[in-house]
């Protein structure tokens, strides 16, 4: 399978995601739609409700004494880092819970743009949970070390750069992840796939992540993000290719 060139312009994939808010409304799909918006709520009310009661806390136990009168440079980007982070985090752990009904809410959108019926079939329960298994792996093996830089002062200043970079990423993985499975694509050739459009993926997962960190929006953004994704792959696959 190929990717065209054309997936690499953000302006074009950035719009995927909001035909994908668009197709939320759809009936076809709202069976696929309404099990993981319910997962979103549970999850994203306790992240809400830990952050309020403990992030604050936890920042100010990470600036020492000596770096107190920086404070107010420093919790900023303390509490910008432990948001990015605690919303990434449960927002892997949704899409984990998530994944069989996303799997096929991908396959129905597949099948309402082309119309055709078996333009895609999604994968056995137990195909699609191992992938979400080692793309959350790969994912956490990457989020660790930036975790302990947040925690480094000084450096600490560009962690959540970093981190934003990096959430654009994993959410550009995460949601196209879904056509490609179905479409019979393995893990590894999913991430070569994708860098091939890095500048587009990267604008697509980006805006993703940003409406994952607002409250209540946050509950549609990921299943708009999977439709949005699989509208995105068929637009951007090369036919004939695979």
């Amino acid at each position: 399978m190929v990717f065209d060139k054309k997936g690499n312009n953000p302006a074009l994939a950035v719009g995927y995601l909001f035909k994908g808010l668009k197709l939320l409304a759809s009936t076809q799909l709202r069976t696929f739609i309404v099990i993981p918006v319910l997962i979103n709520v549970v999850l994203y009310s306790v992240a809400l409700m830990l952050g309020y009661y403990y992030v604050s806390d936890l920042i100010d136990q990470f600036i020492p004494g000596w770096l107190q009168w920086l404070s107010w440079v420093l919790w900023p980007l303390f509490f910008i880092s432990f948001i990015i982070a605690g919303f990434f985090t449960f927002t892997v752990l949704a899409n984990l819970l998530s994944a069989p009904f996303y799997g096929k809410l991908s396959a129905k959108t597949l099948a309402i743009i082309t119309g055709q019926t078996g333009a895609s079939a999604e994968q056995p329960l137990a195909r699609v949970m191992l992938a979400e298994l080692k793309r959350a792996g790969y994912l956490l093996s990457r989020a660790l070390p930036l975790l302990v830089l947040s925690i480094i002062p000084g450096i600490n200043v560009i962690a959540p750069f970093l981190w934003a970079l990096f959430g654009a990423w994993g959410m550009s993985l995460e949601y196209m992840a879904y056509p490609l499975e179905n479409a019979g694509v393995l893990f590894s050739e999913q991430k070569q796939l994708v860098k091939s459009i890095r500048l587009g993926a990267l604008s697509f997962g980006g805006v993703a992540a940003m409406g994952l960190t607002i409250p209540v929006l946050n509950i549609i953004v990921a299943p708009a993000a999977v439709i949005g994704a699989t509208i995105y792959f068929n637009e951007v696959r090369k036919q004939g290719l695979g």
